[in-house]
């Protein structure tokens, strides 16, 4: 099926794939296009609807024609692929039960708030009002007239054309004029007893019919000229359903009616002999789902011809489903479309309309129930099959009861609380929301229900009826009428003069300007009655635009707050000024905005401030240009006022200042320092160039020539200057632009006289030579000497241009070097850019060597040695700019020594690969010293060195490398690891000076330090040798230090620590070899000397370093004792923890002793902390034991032990407690797991079938004595011997093991082989009945090849339970290791 059409309903022929039509016209030549005295008696005979005059009703807007609607563009290109329909499901079910008749009518509400003044809403101040809804009094008061004089009844159904009909409750249906005149009354009161009140309504094409359908199902036709009855029809239905909806098709002989039964029925009207006759023909019966809404294809008058019309299609919603038919030629379905889940009190909604997409006019139908717009877009291909396209769905937040098109752009949707929304659909954007509660609108819940028959319908079409209107609403030619208990009000688009008039009733003139500006632009929505080409539309547009703007700004002066502060004064015309500015040059009406507008904002004098600044943005993004003089002097003059200098100059540069006085705007730029709005009105006002550079020379000349330094006010001065000689010399304009071409040679030769000028104009007889160059070079010499390199550049090469830039260069030297106010770093500047012109190809200037030979004396002179770096640098940098061809190179590298000049040694170096001498410059050069180890390792090991090369480098740094070493002992190992790994030890035998010795080794072999140890090829006793040596220098470290190295040998490394009696190392260095107790000695004894220490008498000062001394220890202490008690006997063990115990509780049997009552608390808790450790390891017997032997404890002496001994009491019973709780919930566990396997095995096994799945023989007909059943959880059954023919079953220590056949032939025998696998590790069987739980527990997890034999037990195979060494392991106390 094409992706595009929707599948059709069975029995009926798929349409071909859903091509496009291209143009239709093109196809069908007897398409009509109206003339323009059609189209005027059109509108004629849509303004004669209704008698605006009389009862102030709007006129009806003209309904687009055909060629309009083929001129719209479209933005729906796309077509939307229809999804698979189940997918269309709409998940938000609305639960909430609403009442049968209107919200208003039920009194639930406040009735008050519909008159409270609501805020404007988001959509109202963008589009305005769209629609405007007004009340027909004549119609209204006559229905309610007619409920009292004749009895009619409430109204139930409308129906409008040219004429409108109100069917009411008591069978009577009212026929009004377009100038609301009662025209005809049809039908009787008596009648309306005996069908019951009238449930629809349909008025034909040209509106000479009337049929009325009734609550107890009879249906009437009715001549509306002559209002005679044609025919009562009681037979076209079933009896005893009420009449949903009646409509008359586009052929005025055929009209479609849908019943309460949910059945749709044909009617066909033909007259024999004078006779008329109706006959019925089911279309849709109500047994295969109830349609509750039919709506068929009205072609308007001019789209008669339209190739779709002649199949007379139908749309039908059924509550589950929309179905799309066509009548003619024959009956054929075209479309079925499901709806998916919805909320099931939802209405379904039809609508058809006319659209143009994609150059062709189709119809589109749009169908909705709850809060999704489907629109279908229905096509005849040139085969004559009908396709269907998914369009754009509209998602809404809401549920609809309601859904009109006003027109093929615009529809208006009416929600469940009684509220109508204006939407475009192209956009989906809400337009305008109306709360219409007022209307009192009809409900048809009765006829839904049936109750008129005693209502015999389903509760489904009950529940649909809660809230169904159908017809309360009918639309007509761009209206739409709402039928409510007691009125008839209309709804119509504004026209776009209406939209923007009623924005202004509300005093929102801003909203009312941009929506008159989105339909200049042709951007606004549901634009009605702008006809014409673009610029007509525009041109009126723009006139009711300058209306507006003349109303805004009186108002602007109306409403400005006469009192209160000026600031408040401001910010009303800051907010209000900009927007007649924005339009007046958005409409491109300058002439408006200067005259007039700034006449009327003048009267105010903060008014006029507000408009002159406001025209800032415009001047600088350079929109307004053509402004009068007037203006542009008030600008001036305000911004003077203000003191706002920054923002006049920016205004300043971007005006055409020709018409205003030159002189006063110079004066007044130059006063206020706005250099660059002075030059800018010079060079653009006058064409004159020079004055502005002798303005501001004269100011900066002065002290720089005097040696003062500049302020900033002048250096901004300078630099401007420099940039201004720059522009003018490259052809630019200043601050921005080009000058004009004609000019610029002109432009540049005045400019290069006057910076070449023997003397300035008005010069003083002491003045010297060449002063602009010479204040210039003063002022920044690097920056004029860039501007004459860019200009230079640009030359061409003529003759003139040559001249110039040896004048130029002449001048230059002689302003320069002649004089001694120069620094070297000026100097070196202009030699350097001589430098590099002379180094250029085509390079026409001549200068001196000699110059260059005294510039480098002068540099290299080494009496001078202020600004050494400084020199040094400018001299490189001439060098390297090509400087290089004018000295002697044997001269220059003894000159650069002398002065120290070592990067020019190296530059000089370089150039003759004299690489090793470089490493001298380095080494000798304070600044760079660092550099060195970076350029040996470049330079040893970047690819593009030779090997000559390579190797002076390498001996040059052997011979330097215990100056290396001073310099940094690590970057100098990290070198010599990498490049000198096999001098290693040669460079250790021959460093004398120890301390640096150790420094290399440690940079060297600590990992810390980042050298990779597996480079080095190093024998041990260089580690030791380190070792030695940070034993001597950095006691502290050699803990650590021990613990991150690799290569050394343990003895010799002990035999090191001891001799420095460095303890720990030793201790760590003997566990290490494997040695524990000697290790714990070790510790042992340290411990024991400093609790020695304690018992001799001490200064206060050191008695807590000693305690935390001893802590430290002895935590030490326990943790070895913890790290290896593991892999030690119980002997081994209590050789450890007992000797350690005895040496902490030895200083507490001295209680004689005075110093040791003030300890005994912190030894308390220290012992304590052994014996906490001790349990873990040793049995409590044990430790009491020890402890009760104890010559001390054993004379009776035990309350020194009491608080111990209860402690481990503590312990024990908080271990016991653990023990019992871990203890329960392991049984606990235990038995919910076996009470889960029991009753799983407990549970029967229900087979899917009877038979045997391989041999499909009933199991109870194979007698044979060997024959077992086997039943597998997955339902499937077998004899035994088919599964020992099929090799399912397998025999392990005489019992059999079964996998099912279909469950594992499906698999590919994958899991046959795992379970086959599984058998060969098998145990035995003591736990069988366990076994088979957890096989069948198994099986429940989704494995389907578990089993169980009917006539005897499976024995159990790799349970976890069989194991003979099954164990519960707990886990012991972490121990905290160092």
């Amino acid at each position: 099926m094409e992706p595009e059409s929707l599948g059709a309903e069975q029995g009926a022929s798929l349409p071909g794939p859903a091509e496009e039509l291209g143009t239709l016209l093109g196809q069908d030549a007897a398409l009509p296009k109206l003339s323009g005295g059609e189209l005027d008696r059109e509108l004629e005979s849509k303004s004669d609807l209704i008698d605006d005059k009389e009862f102030d009703i709007p006129q009806v807007d003209t309904p687009p024609t055909l060629e309009s609607i083929l001129n719209e563009t479209d933005d729906e290109e796309e077509s939307f692929v229809l999804e698979d329909p189940s997918l269309l499901n709409i998940d938000n079910i609305d639960t909430h039960s609403y009442d049968t008749s209107s919200l208003a009518s039920s009194d639930s509400g406040d009735r008050t708030h519909s008159k409270r003044k609501k805020k404007l809403p988001d959509s109202f101040s963008l589009h305005g009002s769209v629609v405007r809804l007004s009340l027909l009094k004549g119609i209204s008061a006559q229905i309610v007239s007619a409920a009292d004089k004749v009895d009619a009844g409430l109204p139930t159904a409308i129906a409008a054309s040219s004429l409108i009909a109100v069917g009411t409750s008591h069978g009577l249906a009212l026929i009004f004029d377009p100038n609301q005149a009662l025209r005809l009354c049809l039908g009787s009161t008596a009648v309306g007893a005996q069908y019951g009140a009238i449930s629809a309504l349909s008025i034909n094409n040209d509106c000479s019919r009337l049929l009325c359908g009734f609550a107890k199902g009879q249906i009437t036709m009715w001549d509306l000229a002559s209002g005679k009855l044609l025919r009562s029809i009681t037979d076209a239905h079933p009896p005893g359903t009420a009449i949903l909806h009646i409509k008359f098709t586009d052929d005025p002989t055929l009209a479609i009616c849908n019943d309460s039964g949910g059945s749709v029925f044909e009617l066909s009207f033909k007259r024999v002999m004078g006779v008329r006759t109706c006959e019925s023909r089911c279309l849709f019966s109500g047994s295969k789902g109830e349609v509750c809404c039919i709506e068929p294809l009205h072609a308007k008058t001019e789209l008669r011809d339209h190739p779709i019309t002649q199949y007379s299609l139908l749309a039908m919603a059924s509550l589950t489903k929309i179905l799309v038919i066509g009548l003619k030629p024959s009956l054929k379905v075209w479309m079925t479309f499901p709806y998916g889940r919805m909320d099931p009190s939802s209405v379904p909604l039809l609508a058809w309309h006319f659209v143009a997409v994609q150059n062709s006019v189709n119809p589109m139908l749009a169908f909705c129930r709850g809060d999704v717009v489907h629109f279908l877009l229905v096509k005849r291909d040139d085969s004559g099959a009908i396709h269907v396209t998914k369009q754009k769905q509209l998602h809404l937040h809401y549920d609809l009861i309601n859904f009109t098109w006003i027109n093929s752009r615009t529809v208006v949707l009416l929600d469940s609380v009684e509220k109508l929304h204006v939407i475009d659909r192209q956009t989906q954007e809400e337009l305008e929301t109306i709360e219409i509660s007022e209307v009192q609108l009809v409900y048809n819940s009765s006829h839904f229900k049936s109750l008129a028959t005693g209502g015999n319908v389903s509760q489904a079409l009950a529940l649909v009826g809660e809230r169904a209107c159908y017809q309360s609403i009918s639309s007509c030619g761009g209206q739409i009428f709402y039928l409510g208990t007691k009125s008839v009000h209309v709804m119509m688009m504004r026209s776009w003069r209406e939209r923007v008039d009623h924005l202004l009733k509300q005093d929102c003139l801003t909203e009312a300007l941009a929506l008159a500006w989105s339909f200049h632009e042709g951007k606004a929505k549901a634009v009605v009655g702008l006809s014409g080409d673009a610029n007509k539309r525009k041109s009126v547009l723009a006139d009711r635009m300058v209306e507006i703007l003349f109303h805004y700004a009186d108002r602007t002066l109306k409403k400005c707050p006469d009192q209160g502060k000026i600031q408040v004064m401001e910010q009303h015309f800051q907010d209000m000024v900009p927007v007649i500015v924005d339009y007046c040059l958005l409409l491109q009406r300058t002439d408006l905005l200067f005259s007039q507008m700034y006449d009327k904002l003048s009267e105010n004098s903060v008014a006029k401030g507000v408009f002159l600044e406001c025209l800032e943005p415009y001047i600088l993004s350079d929109k307004l240009m053509g402004m009068t003089a007037q203006v542009m002097k008030d600008l001036l003059l305000h911004y003077q006022d203000k003191n706002l200098m920054e923002d006049m100059e920016a205004c300043i540069v971007h005006m055409d200042i020709t018409s205003l006085d030159i002189q006063q705007v110079v004066l007044l730029c130059w006063e206020n320092h706005l250099y660059d709005a002075m030059i800018y009105v010079y060079n653009s006002g006058m064409n004159d160039f020079i004055s502005p550079m002798e303005k501001l020379f004269k100011v900066i000349a002065p002290p720089l020539n005097a040696g003062k330094s500049l302020t900033d006010e002048k250096v901004v001065m300078g630099n401007k200057l420099l940039v201004y000689i720059s522009c003018c010399l490259a052809g630019r304009a200043y601050p921005l632009g080009d000058i004009p071409e004609d000019l610029v040679p002109l432009v540049k030769n005045q400019v290069f006289e006057f910076l070449i000028r023997l003397h300035s104009a008005e010069a003083s007889a002491d003045e010297e030579v060449y002063p602009y160059v010479r204040t210039l070079l003063h002022f920044d010499t690097r920056e004029f000497l860039n501007v004459l390199a860019l200009t230079f550049e640009d030359f061409k090469n003529d003759k003139q241009a040559v001249e110039y830039q040896q004048r130029i260069v002449d001048i230059l030297l002689k302003v320069m070097v002649e004089n001694s106010d120069f620094t070297p770093s000026q100097v070196g500047c202009l030699f350097t850019f001589l430098a590099r012109q002379l180094a250029k190809p085509n390079n026409t200037l001549f200068v001196n060597r000699t110059l260059f030979d005294q510039v480098l004396e002068f540099l290299c002179s080494p009496d001078d040695d202020s600004r050494h770096s400084e020199r040094q640098q400018v001299l490189l940098e001439l060098l390297q700019a090509g400087g290089i061809v004018q000295f002697e190179e044997n001269r220059l590298i003894p000159m650069a020594e002398k002065a120290e000049f070592y990067q020019i040694c190296e530059f000089m170096y370089e150039r003759e690969h004299l690489y090793d001498k470089i490493i001298d410059c380095y080494l000798r050069d304070p600044v760079r010293k660092e550099e060195v180890f970076n350029y040996i390792h470049n330079i040893l090991s970047i690819p593009g060195y030779s090997a000559e090369e390579k190797q002076s480098v390498w001996q040059k740094a052997m011979k330097h490398i215990e100056e290396l070493l001073l310099l940094s002992p690590n970057k100098a190992a990290d070198l010599i690891a990498t490049h000198f790994n096999d001098q290693i030890e040669g460079i250790i035998k021959n460093l004398q000076d120890q301390f640096l010795l150790f420094q290399f080794l440690r940079s060297l072999l600590d990992p810390r330090e980042g050298i990779n140890q597996d480079m080095l090829q190093i024998s041990p006793c260089v580690t030791e040798q380190f070792i030695e040596l940070l034993c001597h220098y950095n006691p502290d470290h050699v803990l650590e230090t021990l613990q991150v190295l690799e290569f050394y040998r343990l003895e010799e490394t002990i035999q090191i620590t001891q001799k420095h009696l460095l303890h720990e190392a030793s201790s760590y260095l003997l566990e290490k070899k494997g040695d524990v107790h000697g290790a714990f000695l070790v510790m042992l004894e340290q411990l024991r000397s400093k609790l020695l220490m304690l018992t001799c008498e001490i200064e206060e000062s050191t008695e807590l370093h000693l305690l935390k001394d001893i802590e430290d220890t002895l935590v030490k202490t326990i943790a070895l004792c913890q790290r290896n008690s593991h892999s030690l006997n119980q002997q081994q063990r209590e050789a450890l923890w007992f000797p350690l115990l005895e040496a902490m509780m030895s200083p507490q049997k001295l209680s004689s002793s005075t110093v040791l009552c003030q300890y005994s608390e912190p030894l308390k808790s220290l012992t304590m902390q052994v014996l906490n450790n001790m349990a873990a390891f040793i049995a409590l017997p044990s430790i009491l034991q020890r402890i009760l032997q104890d010559p001390v404890y054993g004379r009776g002496k035990l309350g020194e032990i009491q608080g111990l001994v209860l402690g481990m009491l503590d312990t024990f019973n908080y271990e016991q407690t653990l023990l019992e709780t871990t203890t329960n919930l392991l049984n606990h566990d235990l038995h919910w797991s076996l009470c889960n396997l029991r009753a799983s095995i407990t549970r029967g096994l229900n087979p899917k079938q009877d038979y045997c799945c391989i041999c499909l023989q009933q199991y109870k007909r194979r007698q044979e004595m060997a024959d077992e059943i086997i039943v597998f959880s997955c339902g499937h059954l077998y004899h035994s011997l088919c599964l020992l023919s099929k090799e399912c079953g397998i025999e392990t220590k005489g019992q059999m093991r079964w996998t099912c056949y279909k469950c594992n032939s499906s698999n590919k025998g994958g899991k046959l082989s795992e379970n086959f696998s599984e058998l060969k590790k098998g145990n035995g069987a003591s736990l069988t009945q366990l076994a088979l739980l957890t096989e069948l527990s198994r099986t429940h997890g989704g494995e389907k090849h578990g089993l169980l034999n009917v006539s005897q037990g499976d024995p159990a195979l790799n349970s976890v339970f069989q194991n003979e060494n099954f164990q519960l392991h707990l886990t012991p106390p972490p121990l905290t290791e160092e």
